[in-house]
């Protein structure tokens, strides 16, 4: 949990920092995007991994399902709880389980013939360049407000769609059933809403972009 809380945090205040430091000034929409895009960049590397270690994962459902029915703790905490070795911090093998614990909640992500397991695929190798093209662009203004606006509007409606059809997808196939209403709300609605509200304020910023032909919806 630690870990991730910094490979979050740290690109993040990077993003901010390098404006301060070009411009003097902070923006609450640059600050606000700069924080989903490190998110985003780090949920791409847990894709990369689901993809990787398919098989691992779906064996491991297995295990975290027993485990919670022996010990009554929710996989997904547990795993974040846990520790690991600094020398396996980035292991494909040990992110993995974040998916493994996350099929707990939906199947999907332990079956590779599903929309959820393939969409995620889909974002973890398509999504990283665009995300750090804007992530520098709406810091130094580095390319033309236009093409970043071009961009950011295919990325961020591909994310809202994809996000969407999730949901559609899960409540389709009769998934809530199977977990509680807690549950429901944290893990497939609260942990799946940001690619939704930060993707809308990216597209609304994408479409300023483009409108105004400058940055100054980023306060340039």
């Amino acid at each position: 949990m630690l870990f991730t809380a910094l490979a979050i945090a740290v690109p993040a205040l990077t993003g901010v920092g390098a404006r301060y430091l070009v411009r003097g000034d902070f923006d609450i929409i640059h600050i606000l995007l700069i924080l989903f895009f490190s998110i985003n960049l780090w949920v791409c590397y847990w894709e990369v991994c689901l993809f990787l270690k398919r098989d691992y994962v779906e064996q491991r459902a297995g295990y975290w399902r027993e485990r919670r029915r022996k010990t009554g703790r929710t996989p997904a905490v547990e795993f974040l709880a846990g520790k690991v070795p600094l020398s396996d911090v980035l292991s494909p093998t040990v992110w993995a389980d974040v998916w493994a614990t996350y099929s707990q909640f939906d199947s999907s992500y332990a079956d590779r013939r599903t929309y959820g397991y393939n969409v995620d695929i889909a974002n973890g190798f398509v999504t990283p360049v665009p995300t750090l093209i804007l992530f520098a662009a709406y810091t130094v203004d580095f390319l033309p407000a236009v093409a970043a606006g071009i961009i950011g509007a295919m990325m961020f409606w591909q994310l809202i769609y994809a996000t969407s059809v999730y949901w559609v997808s899960f409540f389709a196939a009769g998934r809530q059933s199977r977990i509680g209403r807690r549950d429901m709300y944290i893990y497939i609605w609260a942990l799946n809403c940001p690619w939704v509200l930060f993707a809308l304020l990216g597209l609304y910023v994408s479409v300023r972009l483009i409108a105004d032909g400058d940055y100054r919806v980023l306060g340039y």
